[in-house]
């Protein structure tokens, strides 16, 4: 039996978030990250490393763009909609474009 995912203040649940599919939400479960509220206060780059570790293998790193896309839209709701996708974060990541505070 799966873990009940948990719904943050505002209705907001995983599966909500923009870019998050099916093979996101297990990987959240493996991380043991189970609602909005709980990602809003990781760090997306220790997200990829455990996640590589428990795999036993190094993730693609545009899994490391979509952790990051969903902590940023995890932290601000209203975030702009061009940031709620993930390769807005790999163009980022690469340093096409600058990081937005």
């Amino acid at each position: 039996m799966k873990p009940r995912e948990k719904v943050a203040p505002g209705g907001r649940r995983l599966k909500d978030l923009a870019g998050i599919g099916p093979r996101m939400l297990e990987d959240f479960e493996t991380l043991g990250i189970t609602s909005v509220e709980a990602l809003c206060g990781q760090d997306p780059r220790q997200l990829y490393e455990r996640l590589s570790a428990l795999r036993g293998t190094r993730m693609d790193p545009c899994v490391l763009d979509t952790f990051t896309c969903a902590v940023a839209q995890a932290k601000d709701p209203h975030l702009p909609i061009e940031q709620r996708n993930w390769w807005y974060w790999s163009r980022v990541r690469k340093g096409q474009i600058p990081a937005q505070s």
